[in-house]
């Protein structure tokens, strides 16, 4: 701990930079050479000392542009549109003392050449700091190219993925995840799955948010990440292709194209990306088989599966925007995934007895088989109200996955020579499962008076989901429906929600933000083949609150409270059985309930570039996974285990070392501890954790971009798994090429093979320890051109990209 705690304290002084506090609003106003008002170009706000870009914005039909609640200190502004030179202000300075900067008009100069020719880029940052939330631009580092949803958010500062693939953030479980705002309903293997084959590609930005507010739903005790897709609305049209090649132990290719058309009243956009990766996956398992009448170790067990997976996958999005008049949209989108899955798994499993000696072997193969469809339609519509502001937001969401999942698994037996004991046995299984999704929401927005805003919404979601699982085995070549592992699960469940959120200035240097949301649940769930059934019905408020003090220039304080529910996923809930081999599977548990939190979060930003947070929790019924003994057989399910307390302390720095070095560092340290009951034995455990995710960008010359970053994460506990250390490195570069319009990437992914996951289990007559290891380490080789070409009589409506407006917080 002396260690650690003096290197947090030497990386806190090597990152002394901070946020500053919002201040002023920066105003100006666009035309071109004959003083006529220029709409729809590209503005972006740029700090002076290294020209990072820090928010964008878009000219209305006036030409005029706005920033506001900018923090105080030096910058400049950069105006970059289709068919123009690019144009800069002078450099100028936002003070307490002055409010509002008005600029001097800025004249666009028209280029003299085809139109097809001109690329307009900018850069962001890596990481951005929010009062209520982290965002991190996927784009923005280089060695996220050519990589997986799942594994981008394992480099996000907070974030870690277990062995499962389940996500924890800031050392906590319980975490919603959204896409492009929505919920995904799913958790667990099946949430996994869908991330890792969204290609890196597809993404935009990932918003982080511990303690969201009342608009979102209460769902997620660790709190939402949001993960936000491409969009563009650029006048014209524009688009880009990108392929990936990735070689680890075996090859995988990616390959991707984004495309958007807007003329008039219309913008239309569509990305569609393939994947085909095979992977490997080798899991051990040691395990003491103690007997439950004076807990003597009768066996240990030794059990090793050497998995093989090959998945092909496809994904693609449609939507389209109409701009009905100025005050009006109605926009829809459509969605669709498969990926069929192979995965062979050989094992082998000794028997050992107590006195270590082999009592028999076990060698199986278990071949999945995994075809997984989604489809999901959104139809949205905004409308603003009045000038003042306010405005009126509606979304309908269908969404539906169905997932047919096949396994065969041949066990043979064995003793220590190698002869055989016994006749082999078979075992089929079929688990479809099939989800679909309603749900429905308005959102009303009402500015009261200058820095005053009131907001308010309801929501309505029904899922239904059906699991029909059917096992047949094979003994002595007869075949024979196996009654103990089928089973037929209905589930239904409906919740109604509405908020209410009031933001405000209380006095110069003090605001607030006051929210609270109610939701109603009805669940109900039936087991066909047992008759087994519940029915749940309960109603909870969830209040939030903010607070933030601007002390000074350089100085501001944040405090925030949010309370928030983690209802169990539907695979959770699901008791079907799952294989790994003949000793070893997990199962659902249908008795679960939902485990409430309470986040408290004290932070400080200073000089616009350093955060530190402490935050406390306290979780009740908290869900977890533990494990289980029946017999020889050693099976995992979620329950509700105990009660957690944590404390932590968040550090994180995002801020320029020299003009081509780039830092940004995340560190962690927190303190878990559970106690609770686990298998009617009295459990607790405490320990202090540290984790660390990093990235240095190097600017090496005008195209070319160096990066090396990666992440450590220490022993600690999470639930009742001892998880030990693990990190990886990671490096690359990218290339600039054709203009502009190309660029290249080559990276390597944990370059020292340490990313190896490992966790010891005890307590009970539970004794088990795992080891996995992926197929991690890789190569990647990605390009990726974009083109375009807009007209200038296109640009007479706002064209530019509006969604990235909303992203980096433009008024």
């Amino acid at each position: 701990m002396r260690n650690l705690i003096l290197f947090i304290i030497l990386f806190t002084c090597f990152g002394t930079y901070a946020f500053a506090q919002t201040a002023g609003n920066i105003l100006g106003r666009i035309t071109s050479k004959n003083e006529k008002a220029v709409e729809g170009v590209s503005v972006a706000l740029l700090r002076a000392k290294d020209s990072v870009t820090l928010k964008l914005a878009v000219a209305d039909k006036a030409g005029l542009f706005a920033f506001k609640g900018i923090a105080n200190g030096r910058y400049l502004v950069l105006v970059t549109g289709v068919g123009h030179k690019k144009a800069y202000s002078p450099t100028f300075e936002v003070i307490p003392e002055k409010q509002n900067v008005q600029l001097a008009t800025i004249n666009l100069v028209p280029i003299q050449k085809a139109m097809s020719d001109v690329t307009v880029t900018t850069v962001r940052p890596l990481v951005e700091q929010r009062m209520d939330r982290t965002v991190v631009n996927v784009d923005a580092s280089v060695t996220n190219a050519g990589t997986t949803a799942l594994e981008v958010l394992e480099k996000s500062p907070g974030v870690t993925v277990d062995r499962d693939g389940n996500i924890s953030l800031k050392g906590k479980e319980g975490v919603m995840v959204l896409i492009d705002g929505r919920p995904t309903q799913l958790g667990g293997a099946d949430l996994a799955n869908l991330l890792r084959n969204m290609n890196s590609s597809q993404l935009d930005q990932v918003e982080i948010m511990t303690n969201p507010p009342a608009r979102y739903d209460a769902a997620g005790n660790a709190g939402i990440i949001n993960i936000k897709t491409k969009k563009n609305k650029t006048a014209g049209y524009n688009g880009s292709v990108n392929a990936n090649y990735i070689q680890g132990k075996y090859p995988k290719t990616n390959q991707g194209f984004n495309f958007n058309y807007r003329n008039g009243k219309v913008n239309v956009f569509t990305n569609v990306n393939t994947g085909w990766a095979k992977n490997f996956e080798t899991l051990t398992i040691q395990r003491s088989l103690q007997n439950n009448n004076n807990n003597v170790i009768d066996n240990y067990f030794d059990q090793r599966a050497n998995m093989i997976r090959v998945s092909n996958s496809f994904n693609g999005k449609v939507g389209m925007d109409y701009f009905a008049n100025k005050k009006t949209t109605i926009g829809f989108v459509i969605n669709g995934f498969t990926n069929n899955v192979t995965t062979d798994n050989s094992n082998r499993t000794n028997i050992y007895t107590a006195k270590k000696e082999v009592e028999s072997i076990t060698k199986a193969t278990v071949d999945n088989s995994n075809k997984w469809k989604n489809f999901s339609a959104n139809l949205n519509f905004r409308r603003v109200l009045d000038t003042a502001g306010k405005e009126l937001t509606a979304d309908f969401d269908y969404m539906n996955y169905d997932s047919k999942n096949s396994q065969v698994m041949i066990n043979s037996y064995f003793n220590e020579p190698g002869n055989s004991i016994g006749k082999a046995d078979t075992l089929l299984g079929a688990l479809p499962q099939i989800i679909t999704i309603y749900s429905g929401r308005m959102d009303y927005t009402h500015p009261i008076k200058k820095g005053t805003n009131l907001e308010a919404g309801i929501k309505s979601s029904i899922v239904n989901t059906d699991n029909n699982a059917r096992y047949d085995s094979i003994q002595y070549g007869s075949l024979a429906h196996d009654y103990n592992r089928s089973n037929h699960f209905l589930y239904r469940e409906n919740i109604n929600a509405a908020y209410v959120n009031l933001s405000t200035t209380l006095t110069k240097k003090w605001s607030a933000q006051l929210g609270l949301r109610f939701e109603n649940t009805n669940a109900k769930g039936k087991q066909l083949t047992t008759g087994e059934k519940f029915n749940r019905h309960y109603s909870q408020l969830f209040p939030t609150a903010y607070f933030q003090y601007k002390a000074n220039a350089k100085n501001n304080f944040g405090l925030n409270y949010g309370r928030r529910i983690r209802r169990p996923n539907y695979e959770s809930l699901n008791p079907f059985i799952r294989f790994i081999d003949r000793y070893t599977y997990s199962q659902g548990n249908p008795n679960l309930k939902p485990s409430i939190s309470d986040n408290l979060e004290l932070s400080h930003t200073y000089h616009n570039m350093f955060t530190t947070t402490l935050n406390y929790t306290a979780t009740n019924d908290i869900i977890q996974g533990v494990i289980e003994q029946k017999g020889q057989e050693a099976y995992s399910k979620q329950a509700n285990i105990a009660s957690l307390r944590q404390f932590g302390l968040a550090i994180n720095a995002n801020n320029s070392i020299t003009k081509w070095w780039t830092n940004n560092v995340s560190i962690n340290v927190f303190n878990n501890s559970y106690k609770g009951i686990v298998n009617n034995v009295p459990i607790a455990f405490s320990a202090i954790s540290f984790s660390m995710n990093g990235t240095q960008q190097f600017k090496l010359s005008k195209t070319l971009t160096g990066e090396l970053g990666g992440g450590y994460r220490s022993a600690g506990v999470i639930g009742v798994n001892k998880i030990r250390p693990l990190g990886m490195i990671n490096a690359g570069f990218s290339k600039q090429l054709m203009k502009n319009k190309a660029t290249l990437r080559v990276t390597a992914r944990d370059i020292f093979y340490t990313m190896r996951q490992s966790a010891v289990v005890k307590y009970g007559n539970v004794d088990a320890a795992f080891q996995e290891v992926r197929d991690t380490r890789v190569v990647n080789i990605g390009f990726t051109y974009r083109f375009n070409k807009g007209k200038m009589n296109n640009l007479k409506k706002k064209a530019n990209n509006l969604d990235e407006q909303n992203r980096v917080g433009v008024d």
